[in-house]
């Protein structure tokens, strides 16, 4: 039977800069359960496949039942109320209490909530490959991993035989070509003409082969061997030679871009590719519908299923291309000029093993790690490099009912903690629940970054002392939100006896944080994620993925700025004398931004979750805490009547993931409980509570009618956002908004009464 463990770390091969706090492996026990509890997870398997095409997320159930036999919960009565006018202070401290006593018994020995941060779903084949080619996937996959994840890409296959990119949206050639190739590398054969991988090769071949992959796809399969890097357009290594003040050095990229592009240049400089083994040539004969040699690679650079097509080339593009494929490329495989690429490789290889040794081979997210093991492992299969990266693996594997997944990050829970203390503190019940605070303080308190890495700027790495990241320390990518809503955390603490949450944070590590916060402010006052914006927005034009949009800038974002805003607003307020001109500029400059960013139709646009529910929530939030209200500001008054706008019959709001890519309100037609709970809390920060509270208890019903027996609410579609691309689930969001949406109400209707 499957346990989740938590902030542990075993071996020789792994390493820690702070005892592997909030790192989450799951390990297979052969002898744990009873006959009972191993019967109730199969049950759970079962029923989720059942219903896969209905319900495509997991509940992440196994998780819970593990938590369950943990700490037994008080019986508080269910109360449904039937009509808007039912909502009471009573009501919903009620609901409150039977969600908050449940959602403290999920919570981790170490202080944070571990959770399913999946949802995308060419990760888990890119790790496959990268183990695969590296012949290390038998060794770092057991028997039990390998059964899991085949479940897992066997209960997201869609009806009409192919894979999505992620959970979420329909199939496509990158997510079917990448997931039908694992199956195959884990051992899995056609079996008739109904069968999973029958249907799939199927679709596959009906929507123009694999030749039709995006570029992302077409890289992957080459290092495996199933395309041929010809087919490819070039990723110059050569580029990281030429000056950083040039605005097309890839040290000015957004973070996520340069590191994933710059292993991917080593291995399209090296031209790697993996053992050509029997089950590699039998993909070349699945993948395409002519034989493999008659190919026409050059024809092929340019394919792209439309499914995959999210960002097409452009002009420039594809004179830029031209020109490296038929000039550039070859004269740098020329000597005496190709002596300039074995020193561009070499310089990579510098930055790929700096970046290793910074995380602790945790990397910035799965996909550039396994890119850097590669890498390592081509340069030497016995190096130390190479076996410190396979252990760290596990960090990335997530187990629920539907199967193994594959998760965005390393986790998500220094984010999370943060929204979730707000959420605790919102609802005015501290006092029942200090065991719970005082362990999510810690955590938040040992999760902060005590230091720079060394010699961080020569690679283009943004200082972290101070920082929160999204995950872990071992991570070590600061994030300008993360410590941001950090601080707020430990502001909002700060106000509560010690005796029931514990001591606060050292002052000089909020000036850090402080410090590192103002670090991260652009030129006109807004906030990107993890450095300051680096070049010209115009050089999207490069973007060369074809399935992502807005990855070559570190683009500012409203959430961004209206955490920074409303965390350094209350940090002046708890500590008036420190760096005051600065905090007092960038806080009029990161209001005047909001506001200057607010669409036509008064909503707000948000890049990181879905979408306009969450992006005019985070506004409303950082123009209210910057003195803004409803009678003295515009924006504010258009916010409200965009949220009210589009409120469902239902009191609830729902939110399609295809607001994101449209950039326009999609209505989902159902209510979701996190995008109703940021329209209420929008409103209510607004004070639509003392105007008319109608809507809100109209919204509060539908949330508490939401609410299950066990007192948390549904798991529903996934609501995070990356780059107005992908789709991925935060875990944690289903119980923290509502809860926090619930509680600021809560607070509202006790000032009211007295």
């Amino acid at each position: 039977m499957w346990k989740l463990t938590t902030g542990e770390g075993r071996g020789p091969w792994l390493q820690s800069k702070n005892g592997f706090l909030g790192r989450q492996v799951w390990e297979f026990d052969p002898d744990a359960g009873t006959p009972e509890e191993r019967a109730e997870v199969e049950r759970l398997r079962e029923d989720f496949t059942k219903h896969r095409f209905q319900r495509k997320a997991s509940q992440d159930l196994l998780l819970r039942l593990q938590y369950a036999k943990l700490s037994p919960l008080p019986n508080i009565p269910t109360p449904k109320p039937e009509k808007s006018t039912e909502i009471t202070e009573e009501l919903v401290t009620t609901s409150l209490k039977r969600a908050l006593y449940q959602y403290s018994a999920l919570q981790a020995h170490d202080g944070h909530w571990p959770g399913d941060y999946s949802g995308i779903m060419f990760i888990m084949p890119i790790i496959i490959f990268s183990l695969y080619v590296t012949g290390s996937l038998n060794a770092v996959l057991s028997l039990e991993h390998r059964r899991e994840i085949c479940r897992y890409i066997y209960n997201q296959q869609n009806e009409d035989g192919g894979w999505g990119k992620q959970v979420l949206g329909p199939s496509t050639m990158f997510g079917s070509c990448t997931n039908y190739a694992s199956l195959v590398l884990l051992g899995e054969k056609q079996d008739g003409d109904q069968d999973a991988l029958t249907k799939a090769r199927h679709w596959i071949l009906s929507h123009g082969s694999a030749t039709a992959m995006p570029q992302w796809g077409k890289v992957w399969l080459s290092i495996i061997g199933v395309y041929d890097w010809s087919g490819n357009h070039p990723i110059i290594p050569e580029l990281w030679l030429v000056p950083d003040f040039i605005p097309i050095h890839p040290g000015r990229f957004w973070c996520f871009t340069r590191l994933v592009y710059i292993s991917m240049a080593y291995l399209y400089g090296k031209k790697f590719v993996g053992p050509l083994t029997p089950t590699i040539l039998s993909l070349r004969e699945d993948l395409y519908s002519i034989p493999y040699e008659e190919i026409n690679w050059e024809k092929a650079r340019d394919s792209c299923a439309k499914e995959d097509l999210l960002y097409p080339r452009s002009h420039m593009q594809s004179h830029i291309f031209s020109c490296l494929n038929k000039f550039v490329e070859p004269i740098l495989n020329c000597w005496p000029v190709n002596k300039l690429r074995e020193r561009a490789l070499i310089n990579i290889m510098m930055h790929v093993h700096y970046d290793d040794e910074a995380t602790k081979y945790v990397n910035i997210c799965p996909i550039n790690k396994a890119l850097n093991m590669i890498c390592c492992w081509i340069e030497d299969p016995n190096s130390d490099a190479f076996k410190q990266h396979l252990p760290r693996f596990f960090d990335y594997l997530w187990l629920s009912e539907d199967g193994m997944k594959a998760q965005v990050y390393d986790g998500c829970h220094s984010w999370e903690i943060a929204f979730i203390i707000h959420a605790y503190y919102s609802t005015d019940l501290i006092e029942l629940f200090g065991p719970t605070l005082q362990k999510a303080h810690e955590f938040l308190k040992k999760s902060q970054v005590l230091s720079n890495p060394p010699n961080y700027e020569s690679y283009y790495r943004h200082r972290s002392k101070g920082s929160w990241t999204l995950s872990s320390v071992d991570n070590g990518w600061s994030v300008s939100d993360c410590t941001a809503e950090a601080v707020k955390a430990l502001l909002l603490l700060s106000k509560i006896s010690s005796d029931l949450v514990g001591d606060q944070i050292e002052q000089d590590r909020l000036y850090d944080a402080i410090d590192c916060i103002l670090s991260f402010m652009n030129k006109d006052g807004s906030f990107s994620t993890y450095e300051r914006q680096r070049t010209f927005s115009w050089l999207e034009v490069l973007n060369p993925s074809e399935s992502f949009r807005n990855i070559v800038n570190d683009y500012p974002s409203v959430e961004c700025t209206s955490s920074v805003l409303d965390a350094l607003i209350l940090f002046k307020e708890t500590y008036p004398k420190y760096r005051t001109r600065e905090i007092e500029k960038c806080i009029q400059d990161a209001a005047l931004f909001i506001e200057k960013k607010q669409n036509n139709d008064g909503s707000w646009y948000g890049s990181w979750a879905i979408c306009f529910t969450y992006g005019t929530m985070f506004a409303v939030r950082g123009l209210v805490a910057a003195g803004r209200t409803y009678d003295n500001s515009y924006a504010i008054r258009e916010a409200c009547n965009f949220l009210l706008s589009k409120q469902q019959s239902t009191g609830g709001w729902g939110e399609s993931f295809l607001s994101s890519e449209t950039e326009e309100y999609v209505d989902s037609g159902n209510p979701n409980a996190v995008n109703t709970s940021f329209a209420m809390l929008a409103l209510i920060y607004a004070r639509q509570v003392e105007r008319d509270p109608l809507p809100i208890y109209r919204a509060a019903r539908l949330l508490i009618n939401m609410q299950l027996e066990t007192g948390e609410f549904p798991q529903q579609e996934h609501i995070g956002c990356f780059n107005s691309s992908l789709y991925f689930n935060y875990a944690n969001y289903r119980n923290l908004y509502p809860i926090m949406a619930l509680g600021e109400l809560r607070r509202r209707l006790l000032a009211n009464k007295n």
